[in-house]
């Protein structure tokens, strides 16, 4: 391995697994998908990646990062975690930094506002791709039903409001357990949670699996294709 080249180590075959999840998710909603590593502490590292619905995922590992903030393939990380020396620190190939177009939450800052049922927010998702299909094109669904409030949660006199696009990244991310191959509500345990945070500009959906996030107010495009 060259000096100075970009690598990732997961020792754990568990968390390979989990990244892997989480990287496949994001390639089937964009095959050109990029994913945004950023080191947390001396054991994590944060993999971020967009959804399509202008809000971003993001899935935490145990893993050592050879840098401290990179932009790389989601093909080249995939390959690398199912290569044969996937339990050695594997390369990463190009930096891709200019393909992230996006600001990232803070990491602190976040207000928890409640927890709502899991089950609940996978049931709006199926209710939003049936109209969806009845309604959207070829480019997708309408913007003004992604847009559309469908959850408004309230602690201490802040009331936030979850927009559709929101659940619909959470779905489309897997990021809820669930039994059988496909995400439906009827397999999800009735005491599965999501839990629902903000900041004064982001709102996030911490999942079992994972978080989505995006920014509160007016929509701005995160990630260009």
């Amino acid at each position: 391995m060259m000096s100075g080249e970009l690598t990732l180590h997961l020792p754990d075959p568990a968390e390979r697994e989990n990244l892997s999840a989480f990287i496949s998710h994001a390639v089937r909603l964009d095959p050109g998908a990029v994913i945004r590593l950023r080191r947390r502490g001396d054991r994590y590292v944060s993999a971020w990646a967009g959804t399509g619905f202008e809000a971003l995922a993001v899935r935490t590992v145990v893993a050592v990062l050879s840098t401290d903030d990179v932009t790389v393939s989601g093909e080249t990380v995939l390959a690398g975690l199912h290569g044969p020396d996937c339990a050695a620190p594997f390369p990463l190939g190009y930096a891709m930094d200019s393909a992230w177009r996006s600001a990232l939450p803070p990491e602190t800052g976040f207000a928890h506002i409640d927890d709502v049922p899991a089950r609940m927010l996978v049931e709006l998702a199926e209710r939003g791709a049936e109209l969806a299909q009845e309604h959207g094109s070829g480019h997708g669904p309408p913007a003004s039903l992604l847009d559309q409030t469908v959850l408004t949660v309230s602690s201490g006199g802040e009331q936030v409001e979850v927009p559709m696009r929101v659940v619909f990244a959470l779905a489309a991310m897997d990021f809820i357990p669930h039994s059988g191959e496909e995400t439906d509500s009827r397999r999800i345990s009735v005491d599965e949670i999501v839990r629902v945070r903000a900041a004064r500009t982001w709102l996030r959906l911490d999942a079992r699996y994972g978080s989505v996030a995006r920014r509160r107010g007016p929509a701005i495009p995160l990630l260009s294709h």
